[in-house]
C-alpha cells in the first residue's frame, strides 16, 4: 500500500476546494489530516452539491469530493480558548495549511511567525487568491474570477463568442496540486534542517503556469494569443476539431508523418499526390483549401468511425464525449480515476478521485470515508489531554 506519508501530521485550516483538495492529496498519501472546522456550520461546501438531501445533513458533494481521509474537528479559533487548542495542535503537527485572504490569519492569532515559535519545525502552507505579497494581495477571488484575470478566457472561444469560461474549477483544484507538490517537497528540507518554512501558493500563479509556453512566448517575443475555439496550438490544417454526422471528433495529425498516415488511414492517397499538399510548406500555403477537403470527408460518417479509423492509423483523435460517457468507457475503469466506497453506516456508496497516478500497478485511493462535522473533536481532544468534564464545559460555550 502506497502510504509515503504515514506518521505526518497535518492541520488543514481550509475550506472551499484548493485547500481541502491540497490536504486530500496528502492524506491519500498516508497522512494524518486533522481537518478544523466552524462549529455548527463547518465548511462552506458541506451545504453544496447536486444532491439536496445530503447538502441539508452538511455533507453535500462539494464536500464529499475531497475531505475523505480526514479527522474533522470542530473548533472556533476566534475564541481565546478555541485558538489554544488550535496552537497546541499545531505544536504537535508537521504540516500547517490555511486559505484565508492574506492577513486574516494573522488577525485571528496563528501568523507563520507565531506558528514557528510554537514547532520551529513546522511547514506552513498559505493557499490565496494572488499571493501574500503584490498589490492585488488581499483581493478576494474565485476560480472563474481568476479566469478571467488570468488570461486564459481571451485564448478560450472564438472572436464570434468572446471570452469563455473553461467549465470546471479547474484552476482550484490545480492550486490544490500545486499546493501538494509545494509541501511534498518542502518535507526534504525541513526535514534536514530542522528548520520552519512558509510556503505561499496563489491561484493567480498556479493559473499562468498552467499556460506556461503561452507566457514565455509573450515574455521573449511579444507574442499575443488570440482566441483559438477548439483549432490545434500547432495551427496544422489536418489538426482541431471537425463535425461529422454526429458531433465534433478532435484531431492532431501535426507533423509530416501524422499527416501521411492520416491519409493512408483514410484511403485517401489523392491528397498525398495533390502538388498544393505534398509537403508541409505547401501544406500551410494552401490550408483553406486543405481544410475543406478534410472537413467534406469526416462529414460523411459518425465521430466514433473516424475515431477507430484512424486510431488504427496511428493517428491521434477522439471523439468528443460528455463526461459521462468519458467515465464509462473501459479505460477510465482500468485506470481506477475514482473508486467506490461505502459510506452512511454502509447505506450509501460514494465515488471519490484518487491520487491520479498508479503505484506498482496499484492507485492509491481513500480507505476512510469523509467525516460528519465535528466526528473526531473528542478523539483529537483527548489526545491533548482534555478530559470529559473539560470536553463537555467547551461544547457548553460553543469552542467546540
Amino acid at each position: 500500500m502506497f502510504q509515503p506519508l504515514a506518521g505526518l501530521k497535518v492541520i488543514d485550516l481550509t475550506q472551499v476546494l484548493a485547500g481541502p483538495y491540497a490536504a486530500y492529496q496528502l492524506g491519500l498519501m498516508g497522512a494524518e489530516v486533522i481537518k478544523i472546522e466552524t462549529p455548527g456550520t463547518g465548511d462552506w461546501t458541506r451545504t453544496s452539491g447536486s444532491l439536496p438531501e445530503l447538502n441539508a445533513r452538511r455533507m453535500g458533494i462539494g464536500y464529499l469530493t475531497q475531505n475523505a481521509n480526514k479527522k474533522s474537528v470542530a473548533l472556533n479559533i476566534k475564541t481565546p480558548e478555541g485558538l489554544e487548542i488550535l496552537k497546541k495542535l499545531v505544536a504537535e503537527a508537521d504540516v500547517f495549511i490555511e486559505n484565508f485572504r492574506p492577513g486574516t490569519i494573522a488577525r485571528l492569532g496563528l501568523p507563520f511567525e507565531v506558528a514557528k515559535q510554537i514547532n520551529p519545525r513546522i511547514l506552513y502552507c498559505s493557499i490565496s487568491a494572488y499571493g501574500q505579497d503584490g498589490p492585488f494581495s488581499a483581493r478576494p477571488a474565485y476560480d472563474h474570477v481568476i479566469q478571467g484575470m488570468c488570461g486564459i478566457m481571451k485564448t478560450t472561444g472564438t472572436l464570434d463568442t468572446g471570452p469563455q469560461k473553461v467549465g470546471a474549477p479547474y484552476v482550484d483544484y490545480a492550486t490544490g496540486l500545486n499546493a501538494a507538490f509545494a509541501i511534498v517537497s518542502a518535507l526534504h528540507q525541513t526535514r534536514a534542517t530542522g528548520e520552519a518554512l512558509h510556503l505561499d501558493v496563489a491561484m493567480l500563479d498556479t493559473s499562468i503556469l498552467l499556460m506556461a509556453s503561452l507566457m514565455t512566448s509573450h515574455l521573449t517575443g511579444g507574442w499575443t494569443p488570440a482566441p483559438s475555439g477548439n483549432e490545434a496550438w500547432s495551427a496544422s490544417p489536418s489538426s482541431g476539431a471537425f463535425e461529422t454526422t454526429d458531433g465534433l471528433l478532435m484531431i492532431a495529425a501535426n507533423n509530416d508523418r501524422q499527416f501521411r498516415a492520416m491519409c493512408a488511414g483514410l484511403g485517401r492517397g489523392d491528397i498525398l499526390a495533390d502538388p498544393r499538399w505534398a509537403d508541409p510548406k505547401t501544406r500551410a500555403r494552401n490550408a483553406p483549401a486543405l481544410r475543406a477537403e478534410l472537413v467534406a470527408l469526416f462529414l460523411t460518417d459518425t465521430a466514433a468511425h473516424w475515431e477507430t479509423v484512424l486510431d488504427a492509423a496511428g493517428v491521434p483523435a477522439a471523439r468528443v464525449r460528455r463526461l459521462d460517457e468519458t467515465l464509462a468507457e473501459e479505460q477510465a475503469k482500468v485506470r481506477q480515476i475514482a473508486l467506490t466506497m461505502p459510506w452512511n453506516g454502509g447505506a450509501s456508496e460514494i465515488h471519490l478521485p484518487t491520487l491520479g497516478f498508479k503505484v506498482n500497478g496499484e492507485t492509491p485511493g481513500p480507505t476512510v470515508a469523509p467525516p460528519e462535522l465535528g466526528a473526531d473533536t473528542g478523539e483529537v481532544l483527548r489526545r491533548l489531554g482534555y478530559g470529559e468534564e473539560e470536553l463537555r464545559r467547551l461544547s457548553a460555550q460553543s469552542v467546540i
